[in-house]
């Protein structure tokens, strides 16, 4: 397992799913990480160092999109493989707030400090666990419970399970598709 600070080798294979392109790691990469769910790492690649956060596969693996949907933009053909150096991250990076999140924050000013208060970690898994629904209806009313939720106090959504909680456009029932 890599140790925080300690470089060690990612290894992959670029798949596609639906228009998304993704880098899929195999088993030996995963196993150095520290966890089977969500992942904080500095990467490199071809010179370009980002902090990115590698998703769970489902399958005890991870992966992580390179089709510009996150910091990563790679331009590989399906089937290549990649490879990458990376590290332990000591912080979680910032994660982009989903509209329909951003606006039911937005109109809930008491939680401004709440929602500043909480962890980036934190901060990704309520934006995970929103848009972890193709359904529309369970969208919705996934941002209304965290508003109540975090009214109430509660710093991280109830349940939430990291390692099977992922993409939907990518995963089905917290594997990936394929």
């Amino acid at each position: 397992m890599g140790a925080k600070g300690e470089a060690f080798e990612l290894t992959g294979t670029v798949r596609m799913i639906a228009d998304r392109r993704i880098v899929v790691f195999d088993q030996e990469s995963s196993d150095r990480l520290p966890s089977r769910g969500q992942v904080a790492v500095e990467l490199v690649f071809a010179g370009k160092s980002s902090t990115v956060v590698l998703d769970p596969d489902g399958r005890r693996g991870h992966w992580l999109s390179i089709d510009g949907s996150g910091p990563v933009d790679i331009e590989a053909e399906s089937g290549s493989s990649l490879a990458f150096t990376a590290q332990l991250s000591g912080s979680w990076p910032e994660t982009e707030v989903p509209m329909d999140l951003s606006a039911a924050l937005k109109g809930t000013p008491e939680l401004d400090g709440t929602w500043a208060g909480l962890t980036p970690m934190a901060r990704w898994e309520w934006v995970r666990w929103v848009g972890a629904t193709k359904n529309p209806q369970t969208r919705k009313r996934r941002v209304e419970v965290s508003i109540s939720k975090l009214l109430d106090g509660k710093r991280r959504p109830c349940c939430f399970d990291l390692s099977s909680c992922t993409d939907p456009e990518v995963a089905r029932s917290g594997k990936l598709i394929g």
